[in-house]
């Protein structure tokens, strides 16, 4: 099976090229070391004897913020070291600045072609292999399967569509999956699915998810009241539109205008999924007789209705100025939802879609918990936002039960080292 994986792959890189060069020119960032997309990785220091190497892969920002804990773990112990991948320009800029003095090398994940990964893995040697929620890169495993070497998979997890595609598929993907040999399941509904496409109960734990163990640095008041004057929010309350996607701006816009009808003192900021997309939000709020900035552009020049947060790994620090969050890619025709975990871990009361089938277990127990709500459509949103801006009790009890919920699901990173201690056990040289 592997071998029409590779003689697929080429062909389907060629046509879906357009596609993707188009998108590394609007991200930009693309062009530096872009031979190591073709497996020419920086150059690492010889192993040393006694010390496993482990490759680490990391997609992009969201999953390259969630492994802190599991890097400083590893870190901590002199007989491991980490060679760190990504795959996007911004998570790889993420990584040059937290993880640099953590890990022996950082480098982006070659294209998963024979040629390609070979190359990479003779290079980088590593004695484990850990992907991260969604990661299952098939030449990527079958070269670690070749080599026996263990494969972990951590904070996985099968969205509904992937689920989907997989059990349609699974007569095929199934022997492409066979050399991941530990998946360490965000929920117990994820470790049934993974099941149910294939794998072995005795290889599938649950863990948790290692995003609820995040230590997040809180902005002091001084820094909060610095942030506020840059982006022109001013003193008054946000509310937040967290990483959203297109036709959520407008369903923002429409929900910050009813609040200012009802003489609500508040600013709206937003911070879109994807930069680039800053042309496409400007034109919709110039039609919309707001004032506006983005952050991009500098500090405010004053105090504005909307702020743009057009940046990359700040949503933490912004998250902690608001006082009500949407979670973005959750209204129809999205529906598979950012993460909420964050903002709970903040304690901010959430808003979001009627299903985000990519954390469907957390926005079901936030929900239960009485530490979110979910909408049906924009129409709801602005409902909601109404009344639970008229009702700062309820917000502050949601925001009480966030952080209870998040308390309360904390211990993945512990859980998941345990088992990366076990593989790495069998690996001493």
């Amino acid at each position: 099976m592997i071998w029409l994986y590779r003689i697929l792959f080429m062909p389907a890189m060629l046509l879906a090229s357009p596609y993707y060069l188009l998108r590394m020119r609007r991200r930009g960032g693309y062009r530096e070391n872009f031979g190591q997309r073709f497996g020419a990785t920086p150059e690492l220091p010889e192993k040393r004897k006694g010390v496993r190497r482990v490759w680490l892969q990391a997609v992009s920002v969201g999953e390259m913020l969630a492994i802190a804990p599991l890097l400083e773990a590893l870190r901590a112990d002199p007989a491991v070291e980490v060679y760190l991948t990504t795959t996007t320009s911004t998570g790889h800029t993420l990584a040059c600045e937290r993880y640099a003095r953590m890990v022996t090398g950082i480098g982006y994940f070659p294209l998963d072609w024979w040629l390609f990964s070979r190359r990479a893995w003779k290079r980088i040697d590593p004695d484990l292999v850990i992907l991260t929620e969604g990661e299952r890169w098939p030449e990527h495993i079958r070269q670690a399967e070749s080599r026996g070497v263990p494969v972990i998979a951590v904070n996985a997890r099968l969205s509904d569509r992937s689920f989907r595609r997989m059990m349609k598929l699974r007569v095929f993907a199934a022997p492409l999956f066979r050399g991941i040999t530990r998946v360490l399941a965000c929920s117990s509904q994820d470790a049934e699915r993974f099941q149910q496409i294939g794998f072995a109960p005795g290889r599938i734990t649950t863990t948790g998810n290692i995003k609820l163990d995040v230590v997040i640095t809180l902005l002091s008041a001084e820094q909060q009241a610095e942030l506020r004057r840059e982006l022109g929010l001013g003193d008054l309350s946000v509310f937040l539109g967290s990483s959203t996607w297109a036709g959520e701006e407008a369903a923002l816009i429409d929900v910050y205008k009813a609040l200012r009808a009802e003489g609500r003192a508040v600013r709206l900021l937003i911070v879109p999924r994807h930069a680039e997309r800053r042309a496409e939000i400007e034109a919709l709020l110039k039609t919309s007789g707001l004032t506006y900035h983005f952050r991009s552009r500098g500090a405010a020049p004053g105090e504005v209705d909307v702020a743009v947060a057009d940046t990359t790994g700040e949503l933490r620090n912004l998250t902690q100025l608001a006082e009500l969050v949407f979670i973005g890619k959750s209204l129809p025709p999205h529906h598979e939802g950012q993460t909420p975990v964050e903002a709970a871990a903040l304690g901010k009361p959430v808003v979001f879609g009627p299903v985000l089938s990519n954390f469907r277990v957390i926005a079901r127990e936030m929900c239960a918990e009485g530490a979110a709500r979910a909408v049906a459509d924009a129409v709801e949103l602005r409902d909601a936002v109404l009344e639970l801006w008229a009702d700062p009790a309820r917000r502050i009890f949601m925001a009480i039960r966030a952080k209870q919920w998040r308390t309360a699901n904390q211990g993945a990173v512990e859980r998941t080292l345990a088992v990366v201690r076990e593989e790495l056990s069998g690996r001493v040289k």
